[in-house]
């Protein structure tokens, strides 16, 4: 017991080394009318929500025609960096609150926050008091704890550092913890990674999520935070933004998601060379490829649809021909021929479209022709929508299946439906494989030694 008491006090001594060496080294922020804005952002950068909260603040600092300098924190470090300026303002889905030492931006997303187990759901909040819990330190997680432990006076936690909500859900799904918190999209995203994690249960109150910065914040930056909500919000930019990084969840059933992890361990590990050599002929990510190979075929070169689509792609007679393929159930000439097509697509797309529009649109082209595509993006400007963006287009996609609006159409009846399902359910497994391919090796060490020692209990 002496030698275990010893070691972690010695851990406890080298997470507070790390901590203050890591926040004295960040020195002071130049004036950001200078032309350069530092933004601290979510502390494990291969998160979706880091993704996000990055993209929504490089589209501000360009507004403000500044350079944005993202700088990676935990939160237990964001109100120090606020106060003494070492960064301009934190976008790091901070949870809106009352503070002395910091404001906030206008909330730009409400969240549920939930408690989330593997096996034994509590069907109460009053019941965790019976599981181990722990959320990331100084988290809007934990702060929605906080929030609920005024009604629920037995609730206890302990806290995390330098670790993601992400893979505090990979550890109760892997039995190494028996619950944490996190919001309703992370949750959402997990359950295609672990279906085993049991049903959430809501806390209190939600989450709304908001920059923050320091209370004495220059007012020029700060009134240009509201403008710039007000504006995204307004013209339909951050619901493009929300759907582009989260439209995709909750697609699969359980029973999907276990196949796919499987057959990604097992099968997919042969054709991996092939959809990378495919990445380098085209310049398409060639998880991308292999998210729409697993869509069209399970990875199976030998696959056959009734319609005679065959092979690894599901290339059509037509299309292998265009490609100059002469066999379709030859693997590594399938998904050649399908990434061409694919680049072909993408190409025939307006150069001012954004990148991952294009690739989302591109697919859906790719399933239905570009013809009822384009039919499909006339449509959505005659609804009042922007035919650019992937989120509006795939609204008014399935309306070509209905005579009163395809007999208008200059390429006719299409199955619509069938491209929005195809295109959003190849965005949910590459992002699986993004995730595969990128998990960070802090989430192989034993809990032990992420978990801060003790729980936090709030006395009020």
């Amino acid at each position: 017991m002496r030698n275990l008491f010893a070691w972690k006090i010695a851990t406890l001594i080298a997470i507070s080394i790390w901590l203050w060496s890591t926040f004295v080294a960040i020195q002071p922020a130049p004036d950001w009318r200078d032309g350069e804005l530092y933004v601290a952002t979510p502390p494990n950068g291969l998160d979706v929500d880091a993704a996000f909260e990055l993209e929504l603040a490089t589209l501000f600092a360009q507004r403000l025609q500044l350079k944005i300098k993202p700088i990676a924190m935990d939160y237990d470090q964001l109100d120090g960096a606020l106060t003494s300026h070492a960064v301009h303002l934190a976008a790091a889905g901070i949870r809106s609150s009352v503070s002395s030492t910091l404001r906030f931006s206008p909330s730009y997303q409400t969240l549920k926050e939930q408690v989330v187990c593997k096996d034994e759901t509590p069907h109460r909040l009053g019941e965790l008091a019976k599981f181990t819990l722990a959320v990331v330190a100084e988290s809007a997680q934990e702060n929605a704890l906080r929030d609920t432990v005024r009604r629920v006076p037995n609730l206890s936690w302990e806290v995390s550092h330098d670790q993601s909500s992400s893979s505090l859900l990979q550890e109760v799904a892997e039995g190494e913890l028996d619950c944490t918190v996190a919001n309703e999209e992370q949750i959402a995203l997990a359950r295609n990674f672990y279906p085993q994690l049991g049903d959430a249960v809501d806390l209190v109150s939600s989450s709304h999520l908001a920059w923050a910065f320091a209370a004495d914040v220059d007012k020029k930056l700060f009134n240009a935070a509201k403008e710039f909500f007000t504006s995204i919000q307004k013209d339909g930019t951050l619901a493009h933004l929300i759907d582009r990084h989260y439209g995709h969840n909750e697609r699969l059933e359980s029973i999907d998601v276990s196949t796919f992890n499987e057959r990604a361990q097992t099968v997919l590990p042969q054709f991996e060379p092939m959809f990378k050599e495919a990445e380098t002929l085209t310049g398409l990510d060639w998880k991308l490829l292999a998210a729409l190979a697993y869509q069209e075929s399970h990875w199976d070169p030998l696959a056959t649809s009734y319609t005679n689509v065959r092979g690894m792609m599901m290339l059509t007679e037509d299309t292998a021909a265009r490609m100059g393929v002469t066999n379709r159930l030859d693997a590594q000439a399938s998904i050649m021929a399908g990434a061409k097509y694919l680049k072909l697509m993408k190409n025939a797309l307006p150069k001012r479209i954004n990148d991952k529009d294009r690739s989302w649109l591109a697919m859906a082209a790719y399933n239905q022709g570009l013809g009822h595509l384009e039919d499909a993006r006339v449509l959505t400007v005659k609804t009042g929508l922007n035919p650019d963006i992937w989120s509006d287009v795939k609204k008014v996609m399935p309306l070509l299946s209905r005579p009163a609006y395809y007999e208008e159409a200059k390429h006719g009846q299409a199955r619509g439906g069938e491209a929005v399902i195809l295109v959003e359910t190849v965005r949910l497994y590459h992002e699986m494989l993004m995730q595969m391919e990128t998990r960070s090796p802090l989430h192989q060490l034993p809990p032990s030694l992420r978990l801060s020692l003790g729980s936090y209990t709030d006395k009020q």
